[in-house]
This record gives structure tokens, sequence and C-alpha cells, in this order.
């Protein structure tokens, strides 16, 4: 990468963190909410702002300015090798793995600076990489584990996929039928797991598997890990409405891992799905609002290149967006204040999950109903990622706005659809009765 300062062409507001004792304003649990970054943090961000002047080329725009699709994929692989040698992948994780040991908020820090800056906070992968495997192996992983498999997830070595839903077990997951078998020292799989994003670029995959079909159906599950490059697997892509083929279809066939690949309990897989359907739905509960406070500050800037800021329909539906993405900023400091006193992912992440999906569906209806007929032609091509926002310093284009708005309906489905986060919500959170389940 070049040495030099560059500028940024997306300045989000700045946000804040979450309880504290400073200052008299309450938090939901009654308790004083500290509006102002404490020292460490300050000196982090500092430090993020370092590593941005030295890194990136002169003139920067964002990634969002890159217009060649390959260019811009080269520089999320270049910049995401930065990120590592700097120290800013996976920094909540213990220094004994490769992390840093930081916290949350720092995390948070790391986020607003990578946004405003308008680069990525990773590569395609670290989404299962760092956030739901990593996470989970530092939950139930055997030190073994942890010591192996952490530092190559930062590193890059090791690229990561998720074998969870099939055919026929999607929304249901715990009807999935992909078998392990014991044999000798290691697992037989044999089955197929579909809308396995970023599938053709991994070289490990976690996958449910069945391991005792005598058992109930929420038992008798269990998580293995599994290296991709072996006779038996097989990747086949999906071609999306968004044109991409980011998803694949996997088959295994025969597939082999050693024993000592199952993370947690043999047949007690399903706790540790949960735990890491957790961190897929509720980690970025407190940095995802700052992403989309950016992208709904390009929909501002859209109504005013189309010269409608002013309109005062235009205004309403405006406002009802800020109003929108301000109440998930402040529903990520709720999820933020119990990470930071030690609690993990739970169902409450549910509700970070509906909001913004829900959210992001309304926010691209809007961006596309501005740009009016300017959508009937694309320019500029799509987001890199078929998940949450735009790219960071995404320029005001219809390629970019029509990918965004079909994205956008996907929000409402991987993770668990709309549906079954209510039901979560409903039956988990709020206790009440559970919705009847079919006979088996």
């Amino acid at each position: 990468m070049a040495s030099s300062t560059g500028s940024a062409s997306t300045r989000p507001t700045r946000t804040t963190p979450p309880c504290g004792s400073r200052r008299s304003t309450r938090c939901g649990t009654g308790a004083d909410v500290d509006l102002d970054y404490p020292a460490d943090a300050e000196s982090f961000r500092a430090e993020v702002r370092a590593v941005l002047a030295e890194e990136l080329p002169e003139g920067w725009e964002g990634i969002g300015a890159i217009a060649d699709t390959t260019e811009a994929d080269a520089f999320v692989d270049d910049w995401r090798a930065v990120l590592a040698r700097r120290g800013l992948l996976g920094i909540t994780w213990p220094a004994g793995y490769g992390g840093r040991g930081l916290t949350k908020l720092h995390q948070v820090v790391l986020m607003e600076e990578l946004a405003r800056a308008g680069v990525p906070a990773g590569g395609h992968n670290d989404t299962f990489g760092i956030k739901m495997v990593g996470n989970t192996l530092l939950r139930w992983g055997t030190e073994e584990q942890k010591r192996h498999h952490l530092p190559r997830i930062l590193s890059g070595e090791d690229r990561w996929c998720q074998g969870y839903s099939e055919p026929g077990a999607g929304s249901d997951l715990a009807g999935l039928s992909t078998r392990a078998v014991a044999d000798g020292g290691t697992w037989v799989i044999n089955g197929q797991k579909v809308w396995t994003s970023w599938a053709h670029r991994a070289n490990w995959i976690f996958v449910l598997a069945r391991t005792d079909p005598a058992a109930s159906k929420h038992r008798g599950i269990s998580f293995l890990l599994v290296p991709m490059d072996q006779p038996g697997l097989q990747v086949r892509p999906i071609r999306s409405a968004t044109g991409a083929s980011e998803f694949n279809e996997v088959f295994f066939d025969d597939v082999r891992t050693p024993l000592g690949n199952v993370v947690g309990p043999v047949n007690g897989g399903w706790k540790v799905a949960q735990t890491l359907l957790g961190y897929e739905r509720g980690e970025e509960a407190a940095t995802n609002p700052i992403l989309f406070r950016a992208e709904f500050d390009r929909i501002v800037e859209l109504a005013r290149a189309q010269g409608v800021a002013d309109d005062p329909l235009v205004r309403q539906q405006l406002a009802r967006r800020f109003a929108e993405v301000e109440i998930m900023r402040y529903l990520g400091y709720r999820v933020l204040t119990g990470w930071l006193a030690g609690q993990g992912p739970g169902p409450e992440s549910s509700i970070s999950k509906l909001y913004w999906s829900e959210y992001h569906r309304r926010a691209t209806d809007l961006a596309l109903e501005l740009a009016g007929m300017r959508a009937q032609v694309i320019t500029g091509r799509p987001p890199l990622r078929g998940f949450r926002t735009d790219d960071p310093g995404a320029r005001n284009t219809t390629g970019s706005w029509i990918g965004s708005y079909l994205n956008a309906r996907a929000g409402t489905i991987y993770a668990g659809t709309s549906e079954v986060q209510r039901n979560i919500i409903a039956e988990t959170v709020l206790g009440l009765p559970r919705e009847p389940r079919p006979a088996p």
C-alpha cells in the first residue's frame, strides 16, 4: 500500500459510547450514562488515524469510489493484509491468540474511523472467520483448537465459510440431514449445504452435522471444523438477483475431518450453534449503526443532488430514517453495555438483527425513490458484498443503490428470517407462550 495521508469522502457524525458514570443522562437500566469516550479509547483512535494516514494512498476517496470491481476486490485483499499487519483485526481477542485484549468499545472506535475513511473492516470471509467461528472457539473451543485456529484466522492463512442451511433445513435449522459418522480417527461427512457465502474463497468450513440420528431433533447434532481442500467436497456457485455469485452449494461425499475437530460436546452442537448465531446477529450491534449512518448521509446527499431535499414529503421521509438509524445506535449501546459487563450473546441479539434488516429495506426503498428515473439505467458497480450496507465511501451511483436495495431484501432472510427473529423475541425475550409446533 502507498504511504501517504488521504482524504475521506464520508464523514459521519461522531457517535457516543454506552452506559458509564460521569453525566446525568440515564440508560435503560437506570444507570448514569457517560457520553464521553475514556482516555484509552481516544488514544486508540489516535493510533487508528495514524495507521490510516500512513497506509492509505494519496487522494484516497473511499473504496466505493473504485469503479472497477476487480480493482476494488484487490484493494480489499491488500487492505485486509494491512489491518492484520497493524494489529487491527480481532482486537478484542486475548493477546495469546493473536488479538490485543481490547474491549468492544475499542471495536466501536475502530469502526468509526474505518467508516470515516471509507475502508472495509476486513476481508470477504472475515464475517465467518473472525465474527462467527473465531468468537465461538473462544467460548467453546479447546485450548489446542484456539491456539491452532485463531492466529491463522487473523493472519488470513485460513478463510472460513458457514455450513448451516440445507435445501430442506433453512429456517428450521434443526431439521438438517447432513450426516457425520465416526470411522477410526475421523468423521465421515455426507450431505449438502446451501447459500454458503464465499465458500469459493474458503479453505475451511464449520459444519452442523447429525451425529446421532436416533436422538431428538435438537440433539444428536455436532459442530465440526472441516478442511475444504480434499476429495469429495464440491463447491457450486449460485447466481443471485444482483448478478453476483457469492452464494454457493457445498456437497459432501465421504468428506473427512479428524475426531478432534468437533467443537463443544459430541451430539451437543446445537448449543454451540446458538452461540455462533448470537455472534452473527448481535456481535456488530454497536458497530452496524456506524455504517448505516454513513449510508444514510449518502441518501441525504442523493436527495440534494436530485434537488428534492427541501420537498416537505422528502424531508419527512428523511427524518423518519434519521430517527430510525439513531434508535439503532442506542439499541447497539444497550447490547454493548452488556458485552462490556461480561455478558455473552443472547436472544436479545435478535432485536438488533430484526431492527437493522427491516430498517435497511425502508432506507433503500427511499434511495431508489429519490433516484427516480435514473434508477432505470445502471451506472457504477454494485456493492462488493451482499451484507449490510453499500461499500464504505460509496458514491451515489445507481449501481450502488440498486445492489444495496436487492441486498437489503436478503437481509431479512439470512442469519434468520424476520419471522424467526420475532418468534425468538416473543418467546425468549418477552416470555410469551410458544407458538404451536407441528407434529413430527
